[in-house]
């Protein structure tokens, strides 16, 4: 079973992360408030995919990105927005992500943006 992390400020993409996933096999095991959390929780679970929101307090999603990548060149980040910040999306692709869903999103659009990168 594939574990997913969700780094978002919202708690209700929280939900529609698990909503979408869970019954797909798949174990949201926990949600991050912001990228600083988000960077610890990745030590503690391991994750397979981050689904990473770029606008949230304390450490932005492209921060946290970097981040990630630090830790794990090789990490799985779908990148969640409800901006259309070209900029910022030309940015994240730059750090190697290369899955982007933007909010409010279908959970058919997710779930197909998580297998891709997990590549079934």
């Amino acid at each position: 079973m594939a574990k997913v992390l969700v780094i978002d400020d919202s708690p209700f993409i929280f939900k529609a992360v698990k909503k979408a996933l869970e019954p797909h096999g798949f174990e949201v095991v926990d949600n991050a408030p912001n990228g600083q959390i988000g960077l610890e929780m990745y030590d503690k679970y391991s994750p397979d995919v981050i689904t990473l929101d770029v606008t949230m307090p304390v450490m932005d999603g492209i921060e946290t990105a970097k981040g990630l990548f630090g830790k794990n060149p090789n990490v799985k980040i779908v990148m969640l927005s409800a901006m259309g910040d070209d900029v910022l999306m030309n940015e994240a692709k730059g750090l190697g992500i290369k899955q982007f869903v933007s909010k409010p999103f279908k959970p058919e659009d997710l779930l197909q943006s998580v297998n891709s990168l997990l590549g079934s």
